[in-house]
């Protein structure tokens, strides 16, 4: 997120460099200023004002005078201590961009953070991939972290991914989770459209709720002042408040905002809230604020949950819930629709993130329950924020790895008190940014969420999203290319542009097959297998919400193959992979060598690939990375010189063919998982 959601998510969290400092520094951390929409450059000492007056050659030559880059160091570093961030970045860039003074590995993480915590991917990018490229083994892991998301958040998936690797490489265990945790998103079997919203401002707009039926409640920081407008520091951007719409019409439209209660709205910040069911309690986050802004032990001003009830038409003062805290954060509340239980954020001590979800029960008298983790479920190592119940699922956004990028939205499946992995939403509700607040109304069919992605009209805006019934699909069928005749039980993979596997099936005994609730407008491929046939590939695009068809005619292979006719299958001595990957080792291409040498000495022969993985990690992932290595090992060969024609097929089978009785759940040593994860050969005369 750009902005001002920033310190939201921010504050939740621990572990951190900024979380050594408040969600808002009271001493001197108010700015005004007067002007109507988005900030100039503004620096709290009056005597780094002429910097923007200079010319880019004057600048230069400026900062390059003995001693003048080490003070503004300096002065970069006390801005980003009190957690003035777009101030520090502003000068940071000029130390970097225009002095000559070394870049430091402080210098650049804190470049590279001012930039992240100010929502500037780009530039946040920019200095974290410096950082990384002279400083690799040097980096902690936080800062690696947030190096792969702004690798997301500016599209470079490929390289996040790897790293990401790199990432969960440092511990077996962690590695092994991450093979099961290979993304799991939702495709319902509609579609979704999605709209940017006209009471958006040039500022951050989030987190909508529903209230009375007919109206939105929402964060805006958006300049609503006829006179002097105080200031965030952390943004340069007024406090956030809570606003009120009206709904107009059934694309979810709003209109008429203005602001809520002038006793709920105070000086600083208030967010992110919830309404009981009669609509007559309101439960929202604000700063530990009474009279005064309050600390805890540690400094740091956190956030708190308070209840303000609706009496008489006015809401009274509002009250700090009993399981806040001065000493951690406590926000983002939802309450079921029935009313007993509130889910909320907090990065209380004991959970197992940086922030975690827990749930309350409402009791009858006012008071609530002891706060209970929603578990490992639900909660990551990771940030879980932004929670929303509904009757039969919770939907929460986290930024757990191999996410879209930034926060992702997920949902989770609840069934007496118990819920689900959360499974990603996928696009368009997820981008490479931050995606969070999520709503969605008792229908299951429209809602709202927030989202910084790119095309935006300010930093965070609320988009509404309807879901429409997704008729795209593809409908095949498989003959065979001499006689005609239709071929049942055919094995048909969907895979995406790229060619890596997203679906199964086999065709009926019609020789048809269908892949049904695609995306619209996207580019596909169809592989087609049958034992005795050459395999088969297509491409094909889907159209908007319609039936694709298209058809294979399968051609066998020269000769049947039967004993006389398929040699002794090829078996090299360790072609063998390591955990979790395709990557041909020297000692297979070792072995690969000599199989090569077989082809070409014998130029008759065809060769058929199979390769395999061991059982640790889901049945999905493992038949996508044995489809992996069956494509590595083809490549090589025809890297050194075999005609891809006489590549008969490449085929991952997954964990199906295993060589022992590690399955599942049952401990073995390193070296009998090793004889699983391999790639085997046939043969065939031609």
């Amino acid at each position: 997120m750009k902005k001002l959601i920033f310190p939201f998510i921010l504050l939740l969290s621990f572990g951190m460099q900024s979380q050594d400092v408040s969600l808002l520094e009271f001493n001197g951390d108010i700015a005004s200023n007067s002007k109507q929409g988005p900030a100039e450059p503004f620096y709290p000492d009056e005597s780094l004002k002429h910097l923007d007056g200079l010319s880019d050659k004057k600048l230069t030559r400026y900062v390059r005078k003995e001693g003048i880059a080490e003070k503004l160091i300096e002065k970069g570093n006390d801005y980003f201590n009190k957690m003035w961030y777009a101030e520090a970045a502003r000068i940071y860039d000029i130390v970097l961009e225009k002095s000559e003074a070394k870049h430091t590995m402080s210098l650049l993480s804190n470049a590279g953070d001012s930039h992240y915590y100010s929502g500037n991917m780009e530039k946040s990018f920019k200095w974290y991939n410096e950082l990384y490229e002279l400083y690799t083994d040097e980096i902690p892991e936080d800062t690696f972290f947030k190096y792969t998301q702004t690798l997301k958040g500016t599209g470079k998936y490929r390289r996040a991914s790897a790293l990401t690797k790199l990432y969960y490489n440092k511990d077996q265990n962690d590695l092994r989770e991450a093979a099961m945790a290979k993304p799991l998103t939702w495709k319902g079997a509609t579609s979704v459209k999605v709209k940017n919203l006209a009471i958006n401002s040039p500022y951050s707009d989030f987190s909508p709720m529903y209230h009375n039926g007919t109206e939105i409640v929402y964060a805006s920081a958006k300049d609503s002042s006829f006179l002097t407008t105080r200031r965030y520091r952390w943004t340069n951007q007024p406090f956030l408040d809570l606003y009120v719409a009206k709904t107009k019409n059934d694309e979810g439209d709003l209109t008429g905002s203005r602001k809520f209660s002038k006793k709920i709205n105070t000086k600083y910040h208030e967010a992110s809230m919830a309404f009981s069911p009669d609509q007559k309690t309101i439960y929202f986050t604000r700063n530990n604020y009474g009279k005064k802004l309050k600390r805890g032990e540690n400094g740091i001003n956190h956030l708190k949950i308070y209840r303000s009830q609706l009496v008489g038409g006015e809401w009274t003062e509002a009250e700090e819930l009993p399981f806040n805290s001065d000493d951690y954060s406590t926000g983002h509340p939802s309450i079921s629709p029935d009313g007993h239980k509130m889910y909320f954020v907090s990065d209380r001590p004991g959970g197992f993130g940086q922030t975690d979800i827990y749930v309350v029960d409402i009791l009858e008298n006012g008071g609530f329950s002891e706060p209970q983790n929603l578990g490992r479920s639900v909660n990551t190592s990771a940030k879980e924020m932004f929670p929303y119940i509904t009757d039969n699922a919770l939907y929460f956004s986290s930024n757990r790895a191999m996410g879209f990028g930034g926060l992702d939205v997920y949902k989770s499946d609840s069934k007496d008190n118990m819920f689900s992995v959360g499974i990603n939403l996928g696009e368009p509700i997820n981008s490479n940014r931050d995606d969070f607040s999520y709503i969605i109304d008792t229908t299951g069919e429209k809602g709202y969420f927030a989202s910084n992605r790119k095309g935006g009209k300010g930093d965070d805006d609320i988009y509404s999203f309807q879901y429409t019934l997704n008729l795209n699909a593809v409908t095949g069928s498989i003959q065979d290319a001499e006689t005609g005749e239709v071929m049942e039980g055919a094995k048909v993979s969907l895979l995406d542009k790229d060619g890596n596997l997203l679906a199964e099936t086999t065709t009926d005994a019609f020789g048809a097959y269908t892949f049904k609730n695609l995306d619209p407008l996207a580019e596909y491929g169809i592989k087609s297998q049958s034992e005795d046939y050459y395999e088969d590939r297509i491409s094909f695009k889907t159209k908007e919400n319609e039936n694709i068809e298209v058809s294979q005619h399968l051609k066998k292979l020269n000769k049947i193959l039967d004993e006389e006719k398929v040699k002794k299958p090829f078996e090299p001595n360790a072609v063998h992979f390591a955990f979790d990957s395709y990557k041909i080792s020297p000692e297979a291409a070792v072995e690969l060598d000599k199989l090569i040498a077989v082809l070409k000495e014998d130029q008759n022969l065809t060769l058929k690939i199979e390769s395999h993985t061991d059982a640790v990690g889901s049945n999905a992932y493992n038949k996508y990375l044995s489809d992996r290595r069956a494509k590595a090992t083809r490549d090589y060969i025809i890297s050194e010189g075999i005609d891809p024609t006489r590549i008969l097929s490449a085929i991952g089978y997954g964990e199906e063919r295993l060589l022992n009785d590690c399955s599942d759940g049952k401990p073995c040593p390193p070296d009998k998982q090793l004889l699983n994860r391999r790639s085997e050969f046939i043969l065939v005369s031609r």
